[in-house]
């Protein structure tokens, strides 16, 4: 039997931190160890207890540097599979058992099910019949596969908030790239990195996560510096930008804007942006209603492949620019 470690990365959230040792406790397939990448100046305390070991590994507060956190934790772990989940991630019971049913088989990167739940639902705790009653799933993302786990064809649907990948393959990629500093483009060049080293991404079916409820902006505009930058730096190493939908919104908004010579920003954005692309009500948040308001567009009058098509032409002009 393989060794699983279960990994997270956390700075606050104490109490999703503990929905989320709740989760692992309650797996039909024990974790052999849980271990945190501690985001800030001092540990956790008063974790609740686990019936496997759980270690803290203290990253410290002062830069957000998500790529360095979870290589941290991946160095740390001890085990053959390395199952990652953000802290607002609560694992289901059968998500390890589910992630390992399948890793002789689809070795590479494993990717599971995400259900986002809305405000309130994970405030007393862990409750699976609860949570599958009233999660959503993202309307941005696959349906889950028919067969126990499929081929996932396009590297830029790789996200980090639930994915289990065996040692080999982690170290054939690398980790993730530490350049990315601050918010944005970790995961895409962490996918784009396993593609250009022949890592096979796979959906699974099941090794499910219920996302808890949380304030958020989206487009993400309190982290417009970073996700500039970390566009730049991405640039630089691919041939073209990433996180084209984040920057067309906000080059929509007058925060950017971009020439020859690479994005500029305009200006900080204020409590009309905040207003704008704050989401505190729906279980998830979601960039295309943002842009949509931007642009005038009704979704109910447009169809789908005509209104992806001409979003995906604005922003091929703005990724692109770097490669000119």
């Amino acid at each position: 039997m393989k060794r699983i470690s279960a990994l997270t990365i956390a700075a606050g959230r104490e109490t999703h931190l503990a929905n989320v040792i709740e989760g692992f406790s309650r797996q039909d397939l024990l974790p052999d160890e849980l271990i945190i990448g501690v985001m800030q100046d001092s540990p956790y305390e008063d974790l609740p207890a686990a019936p496997f070991p759980v270690r803290q590994i203290s990253l410290g507060g002062r830069d957000l540097n998500l790529s360095a956190a979870r290589n941290a934790v991946a160095e740390a772990a001890t085990g053959d599979l390395l199952a990652f989940v953000d802290v607002d991630c609560i694992p289901a019971p059968s998500f390890l058992a589910d992630y390992a049913n399948v890793t002789d088989e689809a070795q590479g990167i494993l990717m599971g099910e995400v259900s986002y739940l809305p405000k309130g639902a994970a405030d007393n705790g862990v409750d699976y019949p609860l949570f599958d009653e009233v999660g959503e799933k993202h309307s941005d993302r696959a349906a889950p596969p028919k067969n126990p786990y499929a081929a996932c064809e396009d590297y830029r649907c790789f996200w980090s908030l639930n994915f289990a990948i065996g040692r080999a393959a982690w170290e054939a990629i690398g980790g993730f790239d530490e350049r990315y500093v601050g918010y944005g483009g970790e995961d895409t060049d962490f996918g784009r990195t396993a593609e250009a080293r022949d890592v096979p991404i796979w959906w699974v079916r099941g090794a499910r996560v219920y996302h808890q409820h949380h304030a958020h902006c989206m487009p993400p505009i309190h982290h417009v510096a970073s996700v500039v930058r970390n566009a730049e730096v991405f640039a630089s190493k691919w041939g073209h930008r990433t996180m084209e939908h984040w920057l067309y919104a906000f080059q929509l908004m007058g925060l950017i804007e971009s020439n020859e010579t690479g994005i500029r920003i305009l200006r900080e954005p204020n409590e009309a942006d905040f207003a704008l692309c704050r989401q505190t009500d729906a279980p998830y948040a979601n960039t295309r209603r943002v842009l949509d308001i931007l642009q005038g567009i009704d979704r109910e009058g447009t169809s789908n492949a005509t209104r992806t098509a001409e979003v995906d032409a604005a922003q091929t002009r703005l990724t692109h620019i770097a490669a000119e």
